[in-house]
């Protein structure tokens, strides 16, 4: 029987957390991580691909904002990743990205890595109920897959908070079961901050085919800078999934050579093609264009992207 092996670890901070990351692939060997809470600018995403050799990475920064707005100032926040398993490549279609969930598809399985707002987020319910509506949407376009959804859902499922109800009929509406229900832990918490003396349960994975999961626990690494425990859950595949990563079909694509480009005869084409544009564009404003002519100048503008590249 084939199975995947999923990790949903809140690493709170990238350089906190991939220690930990590196022990469960040298002891678990997991297929995919579900990240959250990377805190990594849009510029430091790649630092995933660089360490991790055997994975490759898909998700976003939660930074994008801050880092357009000027200096930074206090600490780095959010952002979520699913960290895949090369051997997975050729079986994996990417789907969708926000920078508070991303929605991947391998064999029958539709995966949802989320991170929702943590109290005393302002606007907390609205953004939780546009996320769940964005979430639902995606499992409606999939309704052929299986539902794996995890995450830092940042509130107890058993709370009976605004939240915990938005999560709960979420939950209900498309049948999913709860891995920590179907697999009871002695200690069922994933979230502990000793300096606060607090300690709950805020993350979970959830499932539409709960007959499939073979396995589930909440891990307890010996060294783990972050707040959060990981979750390790096995789940059987109905349907056989491609291994090796494609790299034949990688290798035919050309891409443009800027270091080696005619720069100066690339600068004066696109200038004229751009010029022409312009003048078409006034004369749409003034009511009188020929829109065809318009087609024909961004053609020609594109087209003048690779006439000077090698």
């Amino acid at each position: 029987m084939e199975v995947l092996k999923l990790v949903s670890y809140n690493m709170h901070g990238f350089h906190q957390g991939f220690s930990v990351v590196d022990d469960l692939i040298n002891t678990s060997s997991p297929d995919i991580f579900f990240i959250q809470e990377h805190w990594l600018t849009p510029a430091n995403l790649y630092l995933f691909d660089r360490h991790f050799v055997n994975y490759f990475s898909f998700g976003c920064s939660a930074m994008t904002k801050h880092v357009e707005s000027g200096m930074q100032i206090g600490r780095p926040f959010g952002g979520v990743i699913l960290l895949i398993n090369n051997k997975l490549r050729g079986s994996v279609q990417i789907v969708y990205c926000d920078e508070r969930f991303v929605v991947a598809k391998i064999a029958n399985k539709l995966l949802v890595n989320v991170y929702l707002p943590c109290q005393g987020t302002p606007e907390r319910a609205a953004i939780c109920e546009d996320l769940l509506a964005q979430i639902s949407s995606w499992c409606e376009r999939y309704s052929d897959c299986e539902l794996i959804i995890a995450g830092d859902f940042n509130c107890s499922l058993d709370s009976g908070d605004p939240i915990s109800r938005y999560l709960n009929e979420f939950i209900e509406r498309f049948s999913l079961q709860r891995c920590d229900v179907l697999f009871p832990c002695v200690n069922p918490v994933t979230y502990v901050n000793t300096a606060l003396n607090q300690q709950s349960c805020i993350d979970y994975v959830l499932v539409s085919s709960g007959s499939n999961v073979c396995d589930f626990s909440i891990m307890e690494p010996n060294i783990n800078f972050s707040d959060h425990l990981p979750l390790l859950a096995t789940v059987a595949l109905s349907v056989t999934v491609t291994s090796g990563c494609g790299q034949q079909k990688q290798d035919n694509i050309q891409y443009p050579r800027w270091d080696k480009a005619d720069t100066c005869a690339y600068y004066k084409e696109t200038g004229h093609n751009l010029s022409l544009l312009l003048i078409e564009l006034d004369q749409l404003n003034s009511g009188g264009t020929n829109h065809t002519f318009i087609r024909n100048s961004i053609d020609k503008l594109y087209d003048s992207i690779y006439l000077y590249i090698d």
